[in-house]
C-alpha cells in the first residue's frame, strides 16, 4: 500500500469517525489534530499501516510531555481504532495496559475576591505597547469576565461585538461545547467595566463591524488575542500582585472558572438561598449539559466550610447543644 494510498485510507476512516462523534454533540477539534498526527507520523514512515511498531514509534514521540498528555492522546488513537475495528476486524487496536499511569489532576487554586483586587490594580500598572494600545484594558477586562461571569478562556477569546449587548450587559456565548449557545448576563460593575472598554476600544478604533472581536490588539487594524497571547499576560498580573494557592503554585487560567461556581456557592450559603435548587441555574449560566459537569467547579474550601457550619448551626444547633426546636 502506497504512502498516497493509505493516507486515503486512513483519511476516510478518521472524517467518518469525527463525523460520526459531532453528531453525539461533541466538537473533538483537539481528537481531530491528534489523530492526524497519527496519520501524518504513520504516513512518513515505512509502515503500512498503524501497527504495534508504528504505534509505540508514534508514542515514543511524545515523551517530553506528561503522562496524562500522552494517555490521553493514546486513548483518542485507541478509541478511533475500535471504530474502525467495526468494519476491519483485523485493524490494530493499542492496549489500554501499555498506556502511562494516570496521575491524579493538580487541585485548581481558588482565587479570592483579594486576590483579584491586586490583579485589577497589577492591571492598571501594565504598560501599553506598540502593537496594543489597550492592553492594559483587555487584561481588566479580562480577569472580570472570567472571574465574574465565568467564563472559558475560549468563549472569552471568540466573543466579537455583535455578542454584546452593551445597554443590558448581557452576552452571547455561540456554539461552545457540547454545541451550546447561552446567554450570560453581567452583575451592574461587571457591565460598567464592560461600556469602559468599549468606550475606549472606540476611541482607538473608531467604529467596528459586528464580527471584529471583543478582545483586540493591532496598530491600524485590531486583531483578536490567541490563547497563549492572553494567558502569557494574566500569568504576568497573577505574578505581579503574588496571587498564590496554599502550596504556593499559581492558578492556571481556568482556576477563574473554578473560583467563580465556588464564589457562587459561599454567596448564596450567605445569603440564606437554597443552594440546591439553585444548582441547576449555575448550571446553566455555565453553559453545562447537567449539574454533574457543574459539581466538577464546586470545591470545598475553608471559607465554604465555615459558611455551611453556620447555617447548619442556625437552623439545628439548638437540637445538637440538646435544646428544644
Amino acid at each position: 500500500m502506497s504512502s498516497t494510498t493509505l493516507s486515503t485510507a486512513i483519511d476516510r476512516s478518521i472524517a467518518d469517525y469525527l463525523e460520526r462523534q459531532r453528531a453525539l454533540g461533541r466538537a473533538y477539534v483537539a481528537e481531530e489534530d491528534i489523530l492526524h498526527s497519527l496519520r501524518d507520523f504513520i504516513c512518513a514512515t515505512s509502515e503500512r499501516d498503524v501497527t504495534l511498531h508504528s504505534f509505540e514509534r508514534w508514542c515514543a514521540s511524545h515523551e517530553g510531555l506528561t503522562g496524562n498528555v500522552r494517555r490521553n492522546r493514546q486513548r483518542i488513537a485507541r478509541n478511533w481504532c475500535l471504530y474502525r475495528q467495526r468494519s476491519e476486524p483485523s485493524c490494530f487496536v493499542p492496549d489500554p495496559n501499555r498506556f502511562p499511569k494516570p496521575h491524579p489532576h493538580k487541585a485548581p487554586v481558588i482565587i479570592a475576591p483579594a486576590a483579584v483586587a491586586r490583579m485589577l490594580a497589577a492591571a492598571q500598572a501594565v504598560r501599553p505597547t506598540p502593537d496594543s494600545a489597550l492592553r492594559p484594558d483587555v487584561l481588566r477586562l479580562a480577569i472580570v469576565l472570567l472571574y465574574t461571569a465565568g467564563l472559558r478562556r475560549g468563549e472569552l477569546l471568540r466573543l466579537q461585538l455583535g455578542d454584546v449587548n452593551e445597554r443590558d450587559a448581557v452576552l452571547r456565548v455561540r456554539e461552545s461545547k457540547f454545541h451550546k449557545s447561552r446567554w450570560v448576563p453581567l452583575s451592574k460593575d461587571a457591565g460598567a467595566e464592560l461600556r469602559a472598554y468599549l468606550r475606549r476600544r472606540q476611541h482607538q478604533w473608531g467604529v467596528s463591524a459586528s464580527t471584529q472581536p471583543l478582545l483586540c490588539h493591532g496598530t491600524r487594524h485590531c486583531y483578536g488575542y490567541t490563547g497563549t497571547g492572553l494567558s502569557t499576560g494574566l500569568q504576568e498580573l497573577v505574578e505581579s500582585a503574588n496571587v498564590r494557592g496554599w502550596d504556593g503554585r499559581r492558578p492556571r487560567v481556568h482556576d477563574f472558572r473554578h473560583s467563580f461556581a465556588v464564589q457562587c456557592l459561599l454567596r448564596w450559603y450567605r445569603q440564606g438561598a437554597d443552594v440546591q435548587s439553585n444548582l441547576p441555574k449555575l448550571a446553566m449560566y455555565m453553559g453545562h449539559v447537567s449539574i454533574v459537569s457543574t459539581a466538577y467547579y464546586l470545591r470545598w474550601i475553608p471559607e465554604l466550610a465555615q459558611a455551611a457550619s453556620d447555617r447548619f448551626e442556625a437552623s439545628f444547633g439548638n437540637l445538637v447543644s440538646g435544646g428544644v426546636a
